[in-house]
């Protein structure tokens, strides 16, 4: 990397992959500037923390409420701002090379719609971005030139395997999935998990909504759609293969029969550092992989009838529109019903797939038009 320090806002600074992302930077001082970093109301102390260590000398709450004590609680040098407005303002009008964003929800599609605005490339953990907003938020990329680097692991491996190839020699893309908590269980036995199950992820450590889409596939569900904006690829060359290890990332398949993998161990520092420093690679001195330790690599089919996540991306991506955005509300409402107890984890697919089918899909959605089913779909699945 050159001498000149990379400005850098990282939205959704103090979950998992801010986490992580900060991790990254301490690695690298000489390499990043932090100038600005957000979170919910959640988390003041931590957000006020992180100004601090890192001299961010803007700092938000997603939380109005919250403004008066994150002023009290952030370093002199530090301004403190409140609310999605506030965020949206400060990414359209500071000088930034890159803008991680890892807010969870839809939460995080005006911010980055701003960034993009604005010029500003995207390392974007947010899934819902592309989900929902996906046939938007690509076109104003395309218009403003804008890279969007992918930070999941699943993409980021496809990204790097990808590079310097022509789209038109790819056969398949071809996203890992470790299982969740409940690989290899019968439909039956799902029926009666509860919340604490869900949690129990055998290979990463991540939110509660991460985790929970794990268990049921949606997340692969949801990358899906990411991969089919990201890579331009239709749903019929974008497949999903479990691999509890958790060590190969992605594969792409070319047209003449061979395979390219990304392999490392499971870290999202792997991804989140390429997004932050590519062309270069820079030893940090992540844990490497040590494919004789890691020992039999395996790999299994999505048993569907028990798992029917794939089957509503596919729906999603065929029918493209807004089909995607509520197939993302309802899985937002139904796996909250299931927190709560009001419904057995089954019953998150079937809302789903009552929500979608209810559904009249909105060829080519303006960000008005996505916003609008979002709500529709909430509303829906709500009542079922």
């Amino acid at each position: 990397m050159n001498g000149t320090k990379k400005r850098i806002a990282l939205l959704g600074a103090t979950g998992s992959i801010g986490t992580s992302t900060l991790r990254v930077l301490r690695a690298m001082p000489e390499a990043f500037e932090l100038v600005l970093i957000s979170a919910g109301g959640g988390n003041i102390p931590k957000l006020a923390a992180i100004a601090a260590e890192f001299k961010v000398p803007h700092a938000v709450t997603a939380a109005e409420t919250c403004l008066p004590q994150l002023r009290s609680q952030v370093p002199a040098g530090t301004t403190a701002y409140a609310g999605e407005g506030a965020l949206c303002d400060l990414l359209s009008t500071l000088d930034l090379d890159l803008v991680v964003s890892a807010i969870v929800g839809n939460a995080a599609i005006l911010p980055v719609v701003a960034a993009i605005g604005a010029g500003c490339d995207i390392a974007l953990a947010s899934k819902e971005v592309l989900v929902a907003a996906g046939y938007p938020v690509m076109k104003l990329a395309a218009e403003k030139k804008v890279r969007i680097l992918p930070v999941d692991s699943e993409h980021s491996a496809l990204f790097q395997c990808l590079e310097g190839h022509s789209p038109d020699n790819v056969k398949k893309l071809i996203l890992t999935a470790s299982g969740g908590p409940f690989r290899g269980k019968s439909s039956a036995e799902i029926a009666g998990v509860a919340w604490a199950d869900a949690m129990k992820h055998p290979t990463w450590s991540m939110g509660p909504k991460v985790t929970l889409d794990s268990a049921t596939l949606m997340n692969k569900a949801l990358e899906m759609v990411e991969a089919h904006h990201l890579f331009q690829m239709s749903e019929d060359r974008i497949d999903v293969q479990v691999h509890p290890q958790s060590i190969i990332h992605s594969i792409v398949e070319w047209r003449d029969g061979n395979q390219t993998a990304l392999l490392s161990v499971p870290d999202m520092c792997f991804p989140i550092q390429y997004a932050l420093t590519l062309p270069d690679r820079i030893d940090t001195g992540l844990k490497r992989l040590d494919l004789a330790q890691a020992g039999c690599l395996t790999f299994e089919r999505v048993d569907e009838r028990v798992f029917p996540s794939l089957a509503f991306a596919r729906t999603a991506m065929r029918e493209q529109g807004t089909l995607a955005a509520v197939m993302n509300a309802a899985n937002d409402v139904a796996g909250e019903r299931f927190r709560q107890g009001d419904i057995a984890l089954p019953g998150i697919w079937t809302i789903i797939e009552k929500t979608m089918s209810a559904h009249q899909n909105g060829k080519d959605p303006t960000l008005d038009e996505i916003f609008a089913a979002d709500n529709w779909a909430r509303a829906y699945a709500a009542a079922l």
